[in-house]
């Protein structure tokens, strides 16, 4: 980049086109140039395994799980990540009820996510499961060259800073969209979300067995729907729509043997969200 002299001073300024601009101005950002974004791994899956409908439910659930991803990870590469289930849900009881603002909720919540991202680390040890941190993100790629399967816990590190709701004060980017997040950050090859539910329906088939399942939907219009439940946390919608590497994301039946294989091969399985904003 170019150097330019202020008139009348021995002050240096790096010459770029954001130089002496308003970063706040909507008709100077409309104008920016939007390069395709680098994509670090790209042959890489980030695989969300529910905290409260897969870990809570314990051996019966999760063993199958991981030896379905076992088996996979001589094929695929693979991050876990991880929610946090019930326990949080308690944690965020405790804490509304003492008045804890919206970033202490969000802390806590993360302090579970990672108890369920050491606990599947630790099963999937003797396979090269290694439990990393948000710092870690830049060593992923030597992780893979030695045959890890990394796993990281879903909750975003907003933390104290965590987005204000819009109602209540559950924090809004929980380990959904942690899963997300890191898709884009490292332009992932597809985002998977292991549930226990064959993917989204109109509304909470465990409550509603007739409800009608929806196999494919573009975010913006399920977002218009305004459905009372969901099967991923409302923020993702947001997030897609705004996608520049992930653009959908795919949600599974973990409980259903081959499933998790399907989705890694690139079959639909379940329910796909992609970004309708473009189309």
């Amino acid at each position: 980049m170019a150097l330019i002299r202020e008139r009348d001073s021995k002050r240096l300024h790096v010459k770029s086109k954001l130089m002496g601009e308003s970063l706040v101005s909507k008709s100077f950002l409309q104008g920016l140039e939007q390069k395709e974004q680098f994509r670090a791994l790209p042959q890489v899956s980030v695989i969300k395994i529910g905290g409260q409908s897969i870990t809570d439910m314990g051996a019966k659930a999760v063993l199958p799980i991981l030896q379905e991803i076992v088996a996979n990870a001589p094929e695929h590469k693979m991050i876990i990540s991880t929610g946090g289930g019930t326990r949080s849900r308690h944690v965020y009881s405790i804490a509304m009820e003492l008045g804890m603002p919206t970033g202490v909720i969000a802390k806590l919540g993360q302090s579970v996510s990672e108890q369920n991202a050491l606990m599947l680390s630790t099963l999937l040890m003797p396979h090269g499961g290694i439990k990393v941190g948000h710092d870690d993100i830049p060593k992923l790629a030597a992780y893979f060259s030695q045959g890890c399967i990394p796993v990281i816990h879903g909750m975003p590190p907003y933390g104290y800073w965590e987005h204000l709701p819009a109602q209540g004060s559950l924090p809004p980017n929980r380990t959904d969209v942690g899963a997300y997040l890191l898709s884009e950050v490292i332009g992932a090859r597809q985002c998977i979300y292991i549930k226990d539910v064959d993917g989204l329906y109109e509304d909470n088939p465990k409550l509603y067995p007739e409800a009608k399942f929806i196999p494919r939907i573009g975010a913006r219009e399920l977002q218009a729907m305004k459905l009372d439940d969901l099967v991923v946390e409302w923020t993702v919608l947001d997030m897609l729509t705004r996608s520049r590497s992930v653009k959908e994301i795919h949600i599974v039946n973990g409980l259903k043997p081959g499933n998790i294989t399907r989705a890694l091969k690139g079959e639909h399985v379940g329910t796909i969200i992609y970004n309708d904003e473009e189309n």
